[in-house]
Protein backbone atom coordinates (compact mmCIF):
# COMPACT_ATOMS: atom_id res chain seq x y z
CA UNK A 1 0.00 0.00 0.00
CA UNK A 2 2.86 2.42 0.83
CA UNK A 3 4.57 1.83 -2.53
CA UNK A 4 1.28 2.32 -4.35
CA UNK A 5 0.65 5.59 -2.49
CA UNK A 6 4.13 6.88 -3.34
CA UNK A 7 3.60 6.10 -7.02
CA UNK A 8 0.17 7.80 -6.87
CA UNK A 9 1.78 10.91 -5.40
CA UNK A 10 4.30 11.16 -8.23
CA UNK A 11 1.67 10.61 -10.94
CA UNK A 12 -0.82 13.08 -9.47
CA UNK A 13 1.89 15.67 -8.76
CA UNK A 14 3.10 15.66 -12.36
CA UNK A 15 -0.49 15.87 -13.63
CA UNK A 16 -1.14 18.79 -11.28
CA UNK A 17 2.04 20.58 -12.38
CA UNK A 18 0.79 20.49 -15.96
CA UNK A 19 -2.49 22.13 -14.89
CA UNK A 20 -1.06 24.95 -12.76
CA UNK A 21 -2.25 28.39 -13.87
CA UNK A 22 1.24 29.87 -13.71
CA UNK A 23 0.24 32.66 -11.32
CA UNK A 24 0.74 32.95 -7.57
CA UNK A 25 1.56 35.57 -4.95
CA UNK A 26 5.18 35.85 -6.02
CA UNK A 27 3.72 38.05 -8.77
CA UNK A 28 2.84 40.57 -6.05
CA UNK A 29 6.56 41.09 -5.32
CA UNK A 30 8.40 43.45 -7.67
CA UNK A 31 11.95 44.75 -7.56
CA UNK A 32 12.45 48.50 -7.80
CA UNK A 33 14.63 48.97 -10.87
CA UNK A 34 17.72 51.12 -10.29
CA UNK A 35 19.37 51.53 -13.69
CA UNK A 36 22.87 52.19 -12.31
CA UNK A 37 22.90 49.47 -9.66
CA UNK A 38 24.50 46.81 -11.85
CA UNK A 39 27.85 45.22 -11.09
CA UNK A 40 30.26 42.89 -12.90
CA UNK A 41 29.12 39.30 -13.33
CA UNK A 42 32.51 38.03 -12.11
CA UNK A 43 31.86 39.71 -8.76
CA UNK A 44 28.73 37.63 -8.11
CA UNK A 45 28.92 34.53 -5.89
CA UNK A 46 25.97 32.18 -5.42
CA UNK A 47 27.39 30.67 -2.23
CA UNK A 48 25.15 30.82 0.83
CA UNK A 49 25.68 29.98 4.51
CA UNK A 50 23.17 29.48 7.33
CA UNK A 51 23.02 27.52 10.60
CA UNK A 52 26.56 26.26 10.07
CA UNK A 53 25.63 24.96 6.61
CA UNK A 54 27.59 26.05 3.52
CA UNK A 55 26.13 25.54 0.03
CA UNK A 56 27.70 26.59 -3.25
CA UNK A 57 24.30 27.73 -4.52
CA UNK A 58 21.07 28.94 -2.87
CA UNK A 59 18.90 26.51 -4.85
CA UNK A 60 18.13 22.96 -3.72
CA UNK A 61 16.02 20.02 -4.87
CA UNK A 62 13.40 19.66 -2.18
CA UNK A 63 11.85 16.48 -0.77
CA UNK A 64 9.82 14.43 -3.22
CA UNK A 65 9.66 10.68 -3.03
CA UNK A 66 11.02 7.20 -2.28
CA UNK A 67 9.62 3.90 -1.03
CA UNK A 68 8.82 2.04 -4.26
CA UNK A 69 10.77 0.64 -7.20
CA UNK A 70 9.64 3.47 -9.48
CA UNK A 71 10.39 6.21 -6.97
CA UNK A 72 13.80 4.69 -6.30
CA UNK A 73 14.64 5.28 -9.95
CA UNK A 74 13.42 8.87 -9.61
CA UNK A 75 15.60 9.40 -6.52
CA UNK A 76 18.60 8.02 -8.40
CA UNK A 77 18.05 10.43 -11.27
CA UNK A 78 17.43 13.39 -8.95
CA UNK A 79 20.70 12.64 -7.17
CA UNK A 80 22.59 12.48 -10.47
CA UNK A 81 21.16 15.87 -11.44
CA UNK A 82 22.13 17.30 -8.04
CA UNK A 83 25.64 15.92 -8.44
CA UNK A 84 26.04 17.38 -11.92
CA UNK A 85 24.85 20.84 -10.82
CA UNK A 86 26.31 20.91 -7.30
CA UNK A 87 23.06 21.71 -5.50
CA UNK A 88 21.79 20.24 -2.24
CA UNK A 89 18.98 17.67 -2.29
CA UNK A 90 16.41 16.13 0.06
CA UNK A 91 14.78 12.71 -0.10
CA UNK A 92 11.10 12.13 0.28
CA UNK A 93 9.85 10.78 3.60
CA UNK A 94 12.08 7.94 4.82
CA UNK A 95 9.16 6.81 6.97
CA UNK A 96 8.35 4.26 4.28
CA UNK A 97 11.65 2.55 5.14
CA UNK A 98 10.60 2.12 8.78
CA UNK A 99 7.54 0.15 7.67
CA UNK A 100 9.29 -1.73 4.86
CA UNK A 101 13.09 -2.09 5.33
CA UNK A 102 13.35 -3.59 1.84
CA UNK A 103 12.74 -0.07 0.48
CA UNK A 104 16.09 1.16 1.87
CA UNK A 105 17.75 1.16 -1.54
CA UNK A 106 15.14 3.58 -2.92
CA UNK A 107 16.58 6.18 -0.54
CA UNK A 108 20.23 5.20 -0.08
CA UNK A 109 20.71 5.33 -3.85
CA UNK A 110 20.97 9.09 -3.43
CA UNK A 111 24.16 8.85 -1.39
CA UNK A 112 25.65 6.31 -3.76
CA UNK A 113 25.08 8.63 -6.73
CA UNK A 114 26.05 11.80 -4.86
CA UNK A 115 28.83 10.73 -2.46
CA UNK A 116 30.16 14.21 -1.76
CA UNK A 117 26.90 16.12 -1.84
CA UNK A 118 24.73 17.73 0.79
CA UNK A 119 21.79 15.37 1.32
CA UNK A 120 18.86 15.90 3.66
CA UNK A 121 16.84 13.00 4.99
CA UNK A 122 13.13 13.48 5.65
CA UNK A 123 10.75 12.00 8.24
CA UNK A 124 7.27 12.63 9.56
CA UNK A 125 6.45 13.12 13.22
CA UNK A 126 5.41 9.55 13.78
CA UNK A 127 9.13 8.77 13.61
CA UNK A 128 10.84 8.32 16.95
CA UNK A 129 14.18 9.86 17.80
CA UNK A 130 15.80 6.46 17.22
CA UNK A 131 14.18 6.19 13.79
CA UNK A 132 15.33 9.71 12.96
CA UNK A 133 18.90 8.61 13.75
CA UNK A 134 18.43 5.59 11.47
CA UNK A 135 17.23 7.86 8.66
CA UNK A 136 20.39 9.95 9.00
CA UNK A 137 22.54 6.80 9.03
CA UNK A 138 20.79 5.32 6.00
CA UNK A 139 21.67 8.35 3.88
CA UNK A 140 24.78 9.50 5.71
CA UNK A 141 22.66 12.64 5.75
CA UNK A 142 24.10 16.10 6.36
CA UNK A 143 20.80 17.32 7.83
CA UNK A 144 17.32 16.01 8.57
CA UNK A 145 14.05 17.50 7.43
CA UNK A 146 10.91 16.94 9.50
CA UNK A 147 7.79 17.65 7.52
CA UNK A 148 4.56 19.13 8.86
CA UNK A 149 1.42 18.18 6.91
CA UNK A 150 -1.75 18.26 8.99
CA UNK A 151 -3.90 19.33 6.03
CA UNK A 152 -2.47 16.62 3.77
CA UNK A 153 -3.07 14.01 6.47
CA UNK A 154 -6.61 15.30 6.92
CA UNK A 155 -7.42 14.84 3.24
CA UNK A 156 -5.49 11.56 2.94
CA UNK A 157 -7.86 8.57 3.10
CA UNK A 158 -5.46 6.63 5.34
CA UNK A 159 -3.94 9.71 6.96
CA UNK A 160 -3.02 10.39 10.56
CA UNK A 161 -5.54 11.98 12.90
CA UNK A 162 -3.34 12.58 15.96
CA UNK A 163 -1.10 15.64 16.04
CA UNK A 164 -0.86 16.68 19.69
CA UNK A 165 2.51 14.92 20.18
CA UNK A 166 4.24 16.78 17.37
CA UNK A 167 5.93 19.50 19.42
CA UNK A 168 7.40 17.12 21.97
CA UNK A 169 8.54 14.79 19.19
CA UNK A 170 10.36 17.61 17.40
CA UNK A 171 12.21 18.45 20.59
CA UNK A 172 13.17 14.79 21.11
CA UNK A 173 14.55 14.47 17.59
CA UNK A 174 16.50 17.73 17.78
CA UNK A 175 18.09 16.60 21.04
CA UNK A 176 18.95 13.15 19.69
CA UNK A 177 20.68 14.19 16.45
CA UNK A 178 24.09 15.67 15.80
CA UNK A 179 23.10 17.12 12.42
CA UNK A 180 20.99 20.24 11.78
CA UNK A 181 17.22 19.73 11.91
CA UNK A 182 15.09 21.55 9.36
CA UNK A 183 11.32 21.64 9.86
CA UNK A 184 9.30 22.19 6.71
CA UNK A 185 5.71 22.46 5.64
CA UNK A 186 4.59 20.50 2.57
CA UNK A 187 2.71 23.33 0.89
CA UNK A 188 0.47 25.12 3.39
CA UNK A 189 3.03 27.49 4.91
CA UNK A 190 4.58 28.37 8.27
CA UNK A 191 3.30 31.40 10.17
CA UNK A 192 5.57 33.58 12.31
CA UNK A 193 3.99 32.03 15.40
CA UNK A 194 4.88 28.54 14.20
CA UNK A 195 8.45 29.54 13.44
CA UNK A 196 8.78 31.10 16.89
CA UNK A 197 7.63 27.80 18.40
CA UNK A 198 10.12 25.88 16.28
CA UNK A 199 12.91 28.12 17.54
CA UNK A 200 11.92 27.40 21.15
CA UNK A 201 11.99 23.68 20.37
CA UNK A 202 15.61 23.97 19.24
CA UNK A 203 15.01 23.65 15.49
CA UNK A 204 17.94 25.00 13.47
CA UNK A 205 16.17 26.02 10.23
CA UNK A 206 12.56 26.49 9.05
CA UNK A 207 11.47 25.80 5.45
CA UNK A 208 8.21 27.72 5.01
CA UNK A 209 6.85 25.36 2.33
CA UNK A 210 4.08 27.72 1.27
CA UNK A 211 1.02 27.48 -0.94
CA UNK A 212 1.47 28.01 -4.67
CA UNK A 213 3.09 24.83 -5.95
CA UNK A 214 2.10 21.19 -5.57
CA UNK A 215 -1.13 21.06 -3.57
CA UNK A 216 -1.17 17.93 -1.44
CA UNK A 217 -4.72 18.53 -0.26
CA UNK A 218 -5.73 18.23 -3.90
CA UNK A 219 -3.42 15.25 -4.48
CA UNK A 220 -4.96 13.37 -1.57
CA UNK A 221 -8.47 14.42 -2.53
CA UNK A 222 -7.86 12.98 -5.99
CA UNK A 223 -6.97 9.67 -4.33
CA UNK A 224 -10.28 9.45 -2.47
CA UNK A 225 -13.23 7.41 -3.73
CA UNK A 226 -15.39 10.49 -3.19
CA UNK A 227 -13.44 13.71 -3.67
CA UNK A 228 -15.15 15.56 -0.85
CA UNK A 229 -12.23 17.61 0.54
CA UNK A 230 -12.01 19.96 -2.45
CA UNK A 231 -12.81 22.95 -0.25
CA UNK A 232 -9.31 22.61 1.26
CA UNK A 233 -7.58 23.27 -2.06
CA UNK A 234 -7.02 26.97 -1.24
CA UNK A 235 -5.88 26.39 2.34
CA UNK A 236 -2.70 27.94 3.66
CA UNK A 237 -0.26 30.80 3.31
CA UNK A 238 1.71 31.52 0.16
CA UNK A 239 5.49 31.27 0.26
CA UNK A 240 5.86 35.02 -0.24
CA UNK A 241 3.39 35.68 2.60
CA UNK A 242 5.29 33.31 4.91
CA UNK A 243 8.60 35.03 4.20
CA UNK A 244 7.15 38.46 4.93
CA UNK A 245 5.50 37.11 8.07
CA UNK A 246 8.83 35.63 9.19
CA UNK A 247 10.88 38.84 9.13
CA UNK A 248 13.39 38.69 12.03
CA UNK A 249 12.31 35.11 12.71
CA UNK A 250 15.32 34.32 14.89
CA UNK A 251 16.34 31.22 12.93
CA UNK A 252 17.31 30.91 9.26
CA UNK A 253 14.39 30.52 6.88
CA UNK A 254 14.28 28.63 3.60
CA UNK A 255 11.70 29.17 0.88
CA UNK A 256 9.81 26.51 -1.06
CA UNK A 257 6.37 26.17 -2.57
CA UNK A 258 5.35 27.63 -5.91
CA UNK A 259 8.87 28.66 -6.97
CA UNK A 260 8.47 28.80 -10.75
CA UNK A 261 11.62 30.44 -12.09
CA UNK A 262 14.89 32.21 -11.17
CA UNK A 263 13.02 35.48 -10.54
CA UNK A 264 10.98 33.74 -7.82
CA UNK A 265 14.28 32.54 -6.35
CA UNK A 266 15.59 36.12 -6.29
CA UNK A 267 12.30 37.35 -4.81
CA UNK A 268 12.51 34.74 -2.06
CA UNK A 269 16.09 35.69 -1.20
CA UNK A 270 15.10 39.36 -1.20
CA UNK A 271 12.34 38.55 1.31
CA UNK A 272 14.82 36.94 3.68
CA UNK A 273 15.26 33.32 2.62
CA UNK A 274 18.75 31.85 2.93
CA UNK A 275 18.10 29.37 0.11
CA UNK A 276 15.22 28.30 -2.11
CA UNK A 277 13.89 24.81 -2.85
CA UNK A 278 11.85 23.48 -5.73
CA UNK A 279 10.34 20.08 -6.36
CA UNK A 280 7.27 19.85 -8.61
CA UNK A 281 8.74 21.74 -11.54
CA UNK A 282 11.99 19.81 -11.30
CA UNK A 283 10.08 16.53 -11.15
CA UNK A 284 8.14 17.45 -14.27
CA UNK A 285 11.38 18.22 -16.13
CA UNK A 286 12.79 14.86 -15.10
CA UNK A 287 9.68 12.91 -16.07
CA UNK A 288 9.30 14.71 -19.39
CA UNK A 289 12.93 14.87 -20.51
CA UNK A 290 15.10 12.71 -18.26
CA UNK A 291 18.22 13.59 -16.29
CA UNK A 292 19.74 15.73 -19.03
CA UNK A 293 16.64 17.93 -19.12
CA UNK A 294 16.70 18.40 -15.35
CA UNK A 295 20.41 19.22 -15.33
CA UNK A 296 19.79 21.84 -18.02
CA UNK A 297 16.81 23.18 -16.05
CA UNK A 298 18.84 23.64 -12.85
CA UNK A 299 21.91 25.06 -14.60
CA UNK A 300 19.69 27.55 -16.42
CA UNK A 301 18.22 28.67 -13.10
CA UNK A 302 21.69 29.13 -11.62
CA UNK A 303 22.86 31.10 -14.65
CA UNK A 304 19.77 33.31 -14.72
CA UNK A 305 19.91 33.93 -10.96
CA UNK A 306 23.49 35.16 -11.38
CA UNK A 307 22.31 37.46 -14.16
CA UNK A 308 19.49 38.90 -12.03
CA UNK A 309 21.87 39.47 -9.12
CA UNK A 310 24.28 41.24 -11.48
CA UNK A 311 21.58 43.64 -12.63
CA UNK A 312 20.42 44.29 -9.06
CA UNK A 313 23.95 44.83 -7.74
CA UNK A 314 23.83 41.93 -5.29
CA UNK A 315 27.19 40.22 -4.93
CA UNK A 316 25.81 37.43 -2.76
CA UNK A 317 22.37 35.91 -2.14
CA UNK A 318 22.33 37.64 1.26
CA UNK A 319 22.77 41.04 -0.41
CA UNK A 320 19.47 40.57 -2.24
CA UNK A 321 17.83 41.26 1.14
CA UNK A 322 19.08 44.86 0.78
CA UNK A 323 17.40 45.37 -2.61
CA UNK A 324 14.25 47.45 -2.82
CA UNK A 325 10.99 45.57 -3.40
CA UNK A 326 7.36 46.61 -3.81
CA UNK A 327 4.54 44.51 -2.36
CA UNK A 328 1.25 44.65 -4.26
CA UNK A 329 -2.19 43.05 -4.51
CA UNK A 330 -3.47 40.39 -2.12
CA UNK A 331 -0.01 40.01 -0.62
CA UNK A 332 -0.12 43.65 0.48
CA UNK A 333 -3.55 43.04 2.00
CA UNK A 334 -2.10 40.10 3.94
CA UNK A 335 0.70 42.30 5.24
CA UNK A 336 -1.76 44.99 6.35
CA UNK A 337 -3.83 42.45 8.27
CA UNK A 338 -0.73 40.97 9.93
CA UNK A 339 0.77 44.37 10.85
CA UNK A 340 3.71 44.12 8.44
CA UNK A 341 4.97 47.44 7.10
CA UNK A 342 5.75 47.14 3.40
CA UNK A 343 6.84 50.73 2.70
CA UNK A 344 10.32 50.32 4.24
CA UNK A 345 10.99 47.37 1.94
CA UNK A 346 10.92 49.73 -1.03
CA UNK A 347 13.61 52.01 0.45
CA UNK A 348 16.10 49.53 1.88
CA UNK A 349 18.97 50.42 -0.43
CA UNK A 350 18.73 54.13 0.49
CA UNK A 351 18.82 53.35 4.20
CA UNK A 352 21.76 50.97 3.71
CA UNK A 353 23.70 53.57 1.73
CA UNK A 354 23.06 56.18 4.43
CA UNK A 355 24.23 53.75 7.14
CA UNK A 356 27.39 52.90 5.22
CA UNK A 357 28.10 56.59 4.64
CA UNK A 358 27.67 57.34 8.34
CA UNK A 359 29.88 54.41 9.29
CA UNK A 360 32.52 55.48 6.80
CA UNK A 361 32.51 59.06 8.11
CA UNK A 362 32.89 57.78 11.66
CA UNK A 363 36.00 55.90 10.68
Amino acid sequence: MIAERKDDHVRLTVEQQRRLSGQNEFDDVRFVHHALAGIDRDDVSLATSFAGIDWQAPIYINAMTGGSVNTGVINRDLAIAARETGVAIATGSVSAFFKDPSSAETFSVMRREYPGGFIMGNVNLNATADQARKAVELLEANALQIHLNTIQETAMPEGDREFSHWQSRIEEIVTALDVPVIVKEVGFGLSRETIATLQKLGVHVADVGGRGGTNFAQVENDRRDVADFGYLNDWGLSTAACLLDAQDAGIPVLASGGVRNPLDVARSLALGASAVGASGGFLRSLMDGGVDALVKHINTWLDHLSAIMTALGARTPAELAHCDVLIKGELRDFCADRGIETGPLSRRSTRLAATEQTTGSAR
